[in-house]
């Protein structure tokens, strides 16, 4: 199974492929520099492979390459990020 994860600004969302097949996305909006993510959601048929977390992850990697900051209002990539703490640096508070 090979995960493709791509940002699509069209749709505001960072998108998650696995085999060239959409698996999910995790939907952000722009405020200035900053993108508040809301939600994430991953297909039926992709749940509890590791693609939410290959997205979250994925999408993390994008952002801190760029230098860029987030606002976490999404449960599951809040909970992403407590468990892995190297991504806690991208977080700023509510701008």
């Amino acid at each position: 199974m090979s995960f493709l994860v791509e940002e699509n600004p069209a749709r505001r969302r960072f998108e998650i492929l696995v085999d060239d097949a959409l698996a999910g996305f995790t939907e952000y909006v722009p405020r200035g520099e900053v993108l508040v993510f809301t939600h994430t959601q991953v297909d039926e048929r992709y749940q509890n492979m590791g693609v939410g977390s290959a997205l979250i992850g994925g999408t993390l990697d994008q952002i801190r390459e760029r230098g860029g900051r987030i606002v976490t209002q999404c449960e599951f990539m809040t909970r992403f990020i407590q468990r892995h703490s190297e991504y806690a640096d991208l977080v700023v508070a509510e701008p």
